[in-house]
C-alpha cells in the first residue's frame, strides 16, 4: 500500500434549514481511487468546484469520508485513535500563509509545532535549522514575518510543517495568492524537498504549469477524476483540457497548432525549452 491510498472516497456536502431539516446534498468527491507511492510528487488538478481541495482535506483526516475509504501510512483516517499518527504523516501548508504563521520571529513560528507536540529545545533548534535551510528560508530566521513577501511567507508555513518531520506535504493551492515570482519560489521549494529531502508532495492547483515536475498529475472535475497519467500525457490532451475549463499553456497549445499543421512534433511539449530544442533538431534535419 502507498503512503496514502483512497478507495471509492466519496464526500457529500449537506444542507440544512434552520430547523436542521436536509435541504440538499453536493457530493463534492465522488469514488476517487488515489495511489500515492513514498517519495512521489503528485499533482491533483482542477477548476474551482472540481473538488480537489475537499479531496485535500482527506489527506490528513480534516475531512472523513461521507462513503470509502482513506487511508495514510496505513492508517484509516475514520479511526479517531490514529488521528495523531496520520497529522504527523502528512503536514497540510493552505493557501493563505497568513493563516498559519503566529510567531512574530521566523525561527520562533518554524518551531512552534515540535514545541508543541513536547520536541527537546536542542532538537527543536535542529530542526528549525534544517526546515528553514530546506526552504531557503534560514538567512531570514531572525526577521519579522510581517516583513517578509507571500513568496516568502509561504515557504516559512512550508517550514514549520516540515519542522514536524511529516513523511507526506500536502500542499493546496499554496501559490493561488501569490504573485508570478512568488509562485516560482514556492514551487522550486516544494521540488526541492521531493527531490532533496525525499518527502512525498502532493500539490492541488489549478496552474498548469506547476505540474510540469511531477511525476504523475490526477485532473479532476465534479468531484471524478477525469483524467490521468504523467504531465506528458496529460498535457497531450488539449482539447479535453480546455472543455475542462483549465488554461493550457501557451506553449502547450502553440506546439499543438504547429502539430496539427504538418510538423513532426511529439504531442504534450511541456516547456519553451522543451519547444525550442524539437524545433532546432528539426531545423537542423
Amino acid at each position: 500500500m502507498g503512503i496514502i491510498k483512497t478507495k471509492d472516497l466519496t464526500f457529500e456536502y449537506i444542507r440544512r434549514d434552520e430547523e436542521g431539516n436536509v435541504e440538499g446534498i453536493t457530493t463534492a468527491v465522488d469514488h476517487v481511487d488515489l495511489d500515492v507511492k513514498p517519495g512521489q510528487f503528485i499533482a491533483i488538478l482542477g477548476h474551482n468546484g472540481s473538488g480537489k481541495s475537499t479531496l485535500a482535506k482527506h489527506l490528513n483526516a480534516i475531512l472523513t469520508p461521507t462513503d470509502g475509504t482513506v487511508w495514510v501510512d496505513g492508517y484509516d483516517t475514520k479511526e479517531e485513535e490514529h488521528i495523531w499518527d496520520i497529522r504527523q504523516t502528512t503536514g497540510m501548508v493552505f493557501q493563505n500563509p497568513d493563516n498559519q504563521i503566529i510567531g512574530q520571529v521566523v525561527e520562533e513560528d518554524v518551531g512552534f509545532g515540535p514545541e508543541n507536540i513536547g520536541v527537546p529545545t536542542k532538537e527543536i533548534w535542529e530542526r528549525v535549522e534544517e526546515s528553514l535551510k530546506a526552504v531557503g528560508m534560514y538567512e531570514y530566521r531572525k526577521s519579522s514575518p510581517n516583513r517578509l513577501s507571500g513568496g516568502q511567507k509561504q515557504r516559512i508555513s512550508i517550514a514549520g510543517v516540515l519542522a514536524m518531520h511529516p513523511k507526506c506535504i500536502v500542499l493546496d493551492e499554496p501559490t493561488a495568492m501569490l504573485d508570478p515570482n512568488g509562485r516560482k519560489e514556492v514551487i522550486r521549494a516544494a521540488r526541492a524537498l521531493n527531490d532533496v529531502e525525499g518527502i512525498t508532495v502532493i500539490l492541488i492547483t489549478h496552474y498548469m504549469e506547476e505540474i510540469v515536475y511531477c511525476d504523475k498529475v490526477f485532473v479532476m472535475d465534479k468531484g471524478k477524476v477525469a483524467l490521468s497519467g504523467t504531465p506528458k500525457e496529460v498535457f497531450s490532451k488539449v482539447d479535453e483540457l480546455r472543455k475542462l475549463r483549465l488554461d493550457v499553456p501557451q506553449v502547450t497549445i502553440l506546439a499543438e497548432e504547429l502539430r496539427k499543421a504538418g510538423l513532426p512534433l511529439d504531442p504534450g511539449i511541456l516547456t519553451a525549452d522543451e519547444l525550442a530544442e524539437k524545433l532546432k533538431g528539426l531545423y537542423k534535419a
